[in-house]
């Protein structure tokens, strides 16, 4: 569905534009004597377009590395979970089940209470670190578990550490968004981009709506993806909790 809006607005944008071309051309004529000024309107036309992809690019590297590093920390985070879940074997017998299911909690409450909170750009409540609590007191074993087992204990708690990191990394990636001044050259340079289509006249009214149509469509979704992108979490582009189902179900 999100796919069709998106095109939808791509299209609404495309067509807009070649009606604000057409009404142009016919309430503002380009004279006959007056000169196409096609030479000004190239160089114009490319030193702005050049500008605009520098910009673009710039958006486009800055919420692509966040969604990776957004990507990286949720792995880290599942896999020493998943490391912490099958170290349980090595534990006490009657320590073994607790430690497994204050894993599979966790990992349930991060897939199913805090992804969609991410996704909404929501901040995560304290019930996320209280449960890591809990795991940790489910990793410890007393003075009479044997050498290994203490071992087994001092791993889980190392693990538990990396836990404790990619969730602090995976919080900050959430929050993080597109530099309000990149967003501006985005839009700014958008806009100019298309002024300068309608400030510089072109005779052929049917070249001038199929350059607006794509020149339009193509701004819009440039837009749409970066918007898009910059939602680390969100449900269209965004990284799904696949990690933390695949190792938990």
């Amino acid at each position: 569905m999100a796919v069709l809006e998106t095109l939808f607005v791509v299209l609404g944008v495309a067509l807009l534009g070649a009606l604000a071309v057409v009404v142009k051309t016919r309430l503002f004529p380009l004279p006959e004597s007056e000169e196409p000024r096609e030479d000004v309107a190239e160089y114009i036309a490319m030193m702005v377009s050049v500008l605009y992809a520098i910009v673009l690019g710039l958006c486009l590297v800055s919420v692509w590395d966040t969604r990776t590093s957004a990507s990286d920390h949720a792995q880290a985070e599942a896999s020493a979970l998943h490391q912490t879940y099958l170290l349980a074997d090595a534990f006490p017998g009657d320590r073994r089940e607790p430690l497994r299911a204050a894993a599979r909690t966790y990992a349930d409450h991060v897939v199913d209470v805090e992804w969609p909170m991410m996704a909404a750009r929501q901040p995560l409540d304290p019930s996320g670190w209280r449960l890591l609590e809990q795991l940790r007191r489910a990793g410890e074993v007393d003075d009479t578990a044997t050498v290994s087992q203490q071992i087994a204990a001092q791993e889980v708690l190392a693990q538990l550490g990396n836990v404790d990191d990619a969730r602090r990394s995976r919080e900050a990636a959430a929050q993080e968004r597109l530099s309000p001044v990149l967003w501006a050259g985005l839009i700014i340079g958008g806009v100019l981009t298309l002024a300068f289509m309608f400030i510089f006249g072109i005779r052929h009214t049917r070249t001038h709506v199929v350059m607006v149509m794509g020149l339009a469509g193509f701004i819009a979704f440039t837009a749409l993806l970066v918007h898009q992108l910059d939602e680390p979490f969100g449900e269209m582009l965004g990284t799904p909790p696949e990690a933390f189902v695949r190792y938990f179900g």
